[in-house]
């Protein structure tokens, strides 16, 4: 392998590259990038806005100039692959500063073209008062807006982690934000009954939520809902979905897959065995069902960029699928899960019973302890964990990567009882919740 081509410069792209160059120290690698930014933490943008994180360049990783240095990697941005000629294995790149257009050969492409943020079509929308959450460009504009503009209202327009996140950093410097989700219930990837605690807590925070509407109109700004509930907003949030950027590779004749991303093998390989597509827009298979799935999540694509990396330069290290594996801070609580929801086992007709505990994060008799709740579903019959959530203060985190491992090492409900976890008051009690859920699931 020679010379290799890939398109995304943040966290899947930047990680492949990255890789590569730590697997194979003679090889070319030349990375194309549409965006000013590459290599940052596009999670921490919403802590940037909210003032969590005072330094917004603390959150870009690394720079062209820095990269070539360490890595000798040759990172163009502002350069967008708008073709790809598969038999030729060229790709056309257009440098949108200066207009000129050009051809860049490969012998093995990787596709890391993120996704974008959906906007629906909304009567009298105002674009310059609406704004969406995909890139740093985006950060830098809600944060310079709020600075000059100086709002005092605010309307996040969808539930999901991205529109949480934003309700809770806006509300933290000082805004009043009014949330409003389609769906009769927040967090869609959650359990009911869970979704509902995170609805407590943006109560307990005067964080208003409007469930089961959408903006159907905006005039000045007097926002219209379609249950007929008119709000007041100097701007809004928009974060109502993602759409994977595939457009590049429908053109060139690969598979797209069920959901709508670039279809891949274990190996992170499409159709074209020379052409690879991780992170966002890449669609891999779930690891409980073996079902399509894609998860466009920060953890994912880094490892995706590292089994790409890791198959292009002769190291075989097979993808096990996804679990979908989240976490949200939202004010005091924290939520997670990984694997199915009980909306996901009944969609697909699986058996499943559940084991719910909620208990101490640590020993109760210990200062600063809180409440945690742990659900898992599991099979019945194999007694395979199929999904898990976890909400409450601190420790869920821990507790759901307890359980992501179980998966992984393909233990039962049964063998959490039986694990040796870490015990100090300070950090958990004897019996830990996960200890806990296994002897539940022996007493059914």
């Amino acid at each position: 392998m020679n010379k290799i081509v890939i398109v995304g410069a943040v966290g899947g792209g930047a990680t492949a590259a990255g890789q590569l160059r730590f697997y194979d120290p003679d090889v070319q690698i030349i990375v194309f990038d549409r965006d000013s930014t590459m290599s940052y933490a596009a999670c921490g943008t919403p802590y940037v806005i909210g003032g969590v994180i005072e330094d917004e360049e603390s959150i870009i990783m690394t720079d062209p100039k820095r990269f070539k240095k360490k890595r000798d990697i040759d990172v163009h941005m502002r350069h967008e692959v708008i073709a790809i000629d598969r038999a030729a294995k060229k790709v056309l790149v257009h440098n949108l500063e200066s207009g000129e257009q050009f051809e860049e050969s490969y012998d093995a492409l990787i596709l890391a073209p993120g996704g974008s943020a959906i906007v629906p079509k909304i009567e009298g929308l105002n674009t310059s008062k609406v704004f969406t959450l995909r890139n740093f460009e985006d950060m830098q504009k809600i944060d310079q807006f709020i600075k000059t503009a100086q709002p005092k209202n605010c309307v996040v327009s969808g539930g999901g982690f991205i529109g949480l996140e934003m309700a809770e950093n806006l509300k933290n410097i000082g805004l009043d934000v009014s949330l409003v989700h389609r769906s009769p219930t927040i967090m869609s990837i959650l359990d009911t009954d869970i979704s509902l605690m995170i609805e407590k807590e943006l109560a307990l925070q005067d964080v208003k939520l409007i469930t089961g509407t959408e903006i159907k109109k905006t005039e000045g700004k007097t926002i219209h809902l379609s249950n007929g509930i008119d709000i007041q907003a100097d701007f809004i949030i928009m974060s109502v979905g993602l759409r994977p950027n595939t457009r590049l590779a429908m053109k060139a004749g690969l598979t797209i897959g069920e959901t709508d991303g670039i279809q891949t093998n274990e190996f992170m390989q499409t159709n074209d065995p020379s052409i690879y597509a991780i992170g966002d827009a890449s669609e891999n298979f779930d690891m409980v069902t073996g079902d399509p799935k894609r998860v466009p999540l920060a953890s994912p694509a880094h490892r995706q960029a590292f089994i790409a990396a890791s198959h292009l330069t002769g190291n075989k290290v097979a993808k096990k699928g996804l679990l979908g594996t989240s976490v949200l801070k939202i004010f005091s609580l924290t939520a997670a899960m990984t694997g199915l929801n009980e909306k996901a086992i009944q969609d697909k007709n699986l058996a499943f019973a559940t084991v719910t505990h909620t208990g101490n994060s640590n020993a109760g008799y210990y200062p600063d302890h809180s409440e945690i709740t742990l659900k898992v579903h599991y099979d019945p019959q194999t007694r395979k964990i199929l999904g898990a959530q976890c909400i409450g203060g601190k420790g869920v985190d821990k507790r759901i990567d307890v359980i992501v491992t179980a998966i992984y090492g393909g233990l039962t409900i049964d063998d959490l009882q039986a694990l040796e976890l870490c015990y100090a008051p300070p950090y958990s009690s004897p019996k830990d919740p996960i200890n806990m859920v296994g002897y539940k699931a022996l007493s059914k």
